[in-house]
């Protein structure tokens, strides 16, 4: 296996040391070419849809204050958007990215300026294709610096590294989808879970396909680690190392160590690790986790932390990663999770709620004379199954367009009953709309989200566009409106952008709506997400030009 130094890594320490020089808030251009290119993997050549030639494509560097051009240009065959998750775009939703929500996609031959400012954030996050199944390959990092002359809340790094957690399909993943639709059943499943791309030495034709990046002894590393994966919540680890913990969804937390880590689709966790033990060549690996009865891509990738000096014929040693299904193991990382509160990053974690939104999941059938079993599986919130309008969802809010969605999405079940109890499978009569959810600038809101057994429980990743949230409860069960709110911490609760939803059980998320324009929420899982488990709220202006949507760019694509 050929041993090189990741030139990702020497940049990003470049990138890092920068921080010492003089400099006021830049402008920073980037080129995306949205092109198919021939790539390899597990001894499988296909052609597929990447950025710039790359997968996975290229990081995007910036430092809080700045301002962010990126000119997307499609050469592929499908007409896209790319999404910049986690950026809250304030007032400029037409910069946030999801197809039909923001923004028509660009189609084929035409380009897209997304130009947006870096307000308020440092930290890790990430950016993706927002329609069809195309984050598969279309995706990258991004690494946002603290301001100027402005130090780490936690001690400084030699180095720093970003780690992609992804999926691989020898098959055209589009195809995979558009098959599994035509069935009316779930996809095929990845071949292989990849680290930067790459699915490591415990795959067949992967000696030259496995990300390694070398270390100095007794120097620590700040590794960004981002699940860009499809359908996974992922376990990471490196073996005889520990991590520590300090920042999830570029938000500081309080630090602790742990063995490994859980990752959901769309979540990002920056890590610590100190090069202390043996020099030797230690595999970090991911692997899948569900505790639901429910199949996953269960095989491991794996990359290489190999201490300098070190023959390259060592063979690495494997981390002991949790069990598949260690539930116990999910629900104490996650507790773990607490925001840094202090005076320079506060935990502004809303006391008093204004609207109080309750959620719950559901998985069902719905008839489909042509499918494999004469249904197909659909997915809903509160019962509606939501169906992605032609026109997007802002444009037609600002341009005041009829008839392209309603805003009556209710604020809760239309018919309650034992959400976690034994698996049901009757018709609840779930019904299918473009229904949003208005809500007034600058009110608090409460969203509790509930996992139900219709079909079956599961784990979701939830993910809201255009803002942080403070995620103040969780549990296993139903949740009690009665008994479980005097549980909340209101005190340090984490702030994120994803957060997981217990496998059969509850997730409560407080935020401020003060950044108005249309805003996707949606599971995190792209089967779900095409299954219709996805709503959006209509965050109304508030008084004046300063609290209200900006007007859209130019350029902005049409339907």
């Amino acid at each position: 296996m050929a041993m090189r130094t990741s030139l990702l890594g020497v940049l990003a320490f470049g990138f890092l040391c920068f921080i010492c020089l003089p400099a006021e808030a830049a402008l920073k251009k980037y080129q995306f070419d949205v092109k198919v290119s021939n790539v390899s993997r597990l001894c499988h050549a296909k052609q597929m849809v990447t950025v710039n030639g790359g997968f996975p494509g290229p990081t995007i560097y910036a430092r809080e204050g700045d301002r962010v051009q990126i000119n997307v240009t499609n050469y592929a065959q499908y007409n896209l958007s790319i999404h910049w998750h986690g950026l809250k775009q304030y007032r400029n939703g037409w910069a946030d990215g999801p197809a039909y929500i923001t923004q028509c996609p660009i189609q084929t031959g035409n380009s897209y300026v997304y130009d947006f400012n870096v307000t308020g954030q440092r930290g890790t996050l990430w950016w993706h294709a927002h329609i069809l199944w195309l984050r598969a390959t279309v995706y990258g990092a991004i690494v946002i610096m603290p301001q100027q002359g402005t130090p780490f809340p936690f001690p400084q790094p030699d180095r720093e590294e970003v780690l992609v957690l992804g999926e691989w399909w020898n098959a055209d993943v589009e195809q995979v989808e558009k098959q599994g639709n035509a069935l009316g059943l779930p996809p095929n499943m990845s071949d292989a879970h990849t680290i930067n791309g790459k699915p490591g030495p415990l795959f067949p034709c992967s000696e030259k396909h496995t990300f390694a990046m070398e270390v100095d002894k007794g120097k620590t590393y700040l590794l960004r680690i981002i699940n860009a994966a499809l359908n996974d919540e992922l376990f990471f680890a490196l073996a005889n190392h520990t991590f520590t913990v300090v920042e999830i969804d570029a938000v500081y937390t309080k630090p602790f160590t742990t063995d490994s880590i859980l990752i959901a689709p769309g979540q990002t966790t920056n890590v610590l690790v100190r090069a202390n033990q043996l020099p030797g060549r230690y595999f970090m690996a991911a692997r899948a986790f569900m505790d639901a009865p429910i199949s996953v891509d269960n095989k491991t990738a794996t990359a290489i932390f190999q201490y300098k000096g070190i023959p390259e014929t060592l063979i690495p040693k494997l981390p002991t990663l949790p069990a598949q299904n260690d539930s116990d193991f999910a629900l104490s990382y996650n507790s773990k999770l607490k925001s840094l509160n202090t005076p320079k990053y506060p935990a502004n974690v809303p006391l008093n709620v204004d609207r109080h939104l309750f959620l719950t999941i559901g998985l069902g059938r719905n008839p489909c004379p042509t499918c494999l079993n004469g249904t197909r599986l659909t997915a809903s919130l509160n019962n509606i199954s939501f169906i992605m309008p032609e026109t997007a969802l802002l444009q037609s809010h600002y341009f005041n367009i009829k008839g392209v969605y309603t805003p009556d999405f209710p604020d809760k079940p239309p018919t309650p009953f034992n959400f976690t109890g034994a698996p049901l499978t009757a018709n609840l009569r779930t019904n299918v709309g473009t229904r949003i959810s208005k809500i007034a600038f600058n009110s608090t809101v409460e969203i509790v989200i509930q996992d139900t057994n219709l079909l079956s429980v599961e784990s979701h990743p939830f993910h809201l566009h255009g803002y942080n949230f403070f995620v103040v409860g969780t549990g296993i069960g139903n949740f009690n409106p009665k008994k479980d709110p005097a549980k909340y911490n209101l005190n340090d609760p984490i702030e994120r952008n994803t957060v997981g939803v217990p496998t059969g059980g509850w997730t409560a998320i407080r935020f401020r709506a003060d950044n108005p324009g249309v805003w996707f929420f949606h599971c995190h899982l792209e089967l779900h997400t095409g299954w219709g488990l996805k709503t959006a709220f209509l965050v109304e202006n508030g008084p004046g030009l300063d609290h209200s949507i900006l007007p859209p760019p130019k350029d902005l694509p049409s339907c």
